[in-house]
């Protein structure tokens, strides 16, 4: 049997341009959340609350009696506020072994190996998730903006209002953020998908029981610092011009998120990165 050389050849393929290996990540990790019919079954669930506030809207415009429902800028705040139980559950489904998987099949050093950087990989993650996760906050949201323009015949409502597309955009984007950014900072931390979203659990329920523990004590809620979820909501109520909820500078809340974000990040950058082997 001849013995072909097997030398040195030029690659012939096509070479994809640089800063674009995160999409992969993406796509392969999105095919496979979608195609968990339960998975599937929560999304439709989660949009149930556009459904029944669509058919308010057009009550409202089609009903004298129904004038009450007329939507007003506090009823995309209440809605948004609702989609939080969903964000939850959609963080913890899709987040928790994004890395963690990973690490438990130590996986992690053939991901990091080149042409991918650690930023890759990171964005790659955080595009699954993001996804979903604006799929449940501001894609249904602006859909109800939709609904109330094509149920009324006019973009009338939307003039009136015209805050309302950033500060809904704005507001789901501080959601989608702290979210995304604090599960895969914690999925960075364990091999255990399980325990991951235990811990993300835990963050949120301790920390909303230790302000409401303090209030108690204290009498005031200047502590909802301490509690993620409620700085979110009062950075929520600043955002959308609405009275705010608790005795907390609407700036503190702000510097509060930001800084669980920027903290998570900092994890990222500490917990995923390649190891170099010299020989």
């Amino acid at each position: 049997m001849p013995i072909h050389d097997q030398g040195y050849r030029r690659y012939g393929g096509e070479r994809a341009p640089l800063g674009r290996a995160w999409q992969v990540i993406a796509r392969a990790g999105i095919r496979s959340i979608v195609s968990k019919r339960a998975f599937i079954a929560l999304m439709l669930f989660a949009w149930a609350p556009f459904l029944v506030r669509a058919v308010q809207i057009y009550a409202s415009a089609n009903f004298q009696q129904a004038a009450f429902l007329a939507p007003k800028g506090e009823t995309f705040r209440q809605f948004l506020d609702q989609q939080g139980v969903f964000v939850f559950f959609v963080t913890i489904w899709v987040g928790a072994g994004l890395i963690a998987n990973d690490r438990r099949a130590n996986a992690l050093q053939l991901y990091l190996s080149k042409p991918l950087t650690s930023a890759e990989y990171i964005a790659g993650k955080m595009a699954i998730l993001f996804l979903f996760l604006v799929l449940v906050t501001w894609a249904p949201a602006m859909g109800l903006l939709l609904v109330q323009a094509i149920f009324a015949g006019s973009f009338t409502f939307i003039r009136n209002n015209a805050y309302l597309l950033p500060a809904i955009t704005l507001f789901s984007l501080a959601q989608v953020l702290l979210a995304a950014t604090s599960m895969l900072a914690l999925s960075s931390l364990s091999r255990s998908s399980r325990f991951v979203g235990v811990m993300y659990a835990g963050l949120m329920f301790f920390t909303a029981a230790l302000f409401q523990a303090l209030r108690g004590i204290t009498g005031t809620s200047r502590f909802a610092w301490l509690s993620p979820g409620d700085s979110l909501e009062q950075v929520g109520d600043a955002i959308f011009r609405l009275q705010p909820r608790y005795d907390l500078a609407p700036s503190i809340a702000a510097i509060a998120v930001l800084v669980i974000i920027a903290g998570s990040v900092v994890i990222l950058a500490r917990r995923v990165k390649g190891v170099e082997i010299v020989t």
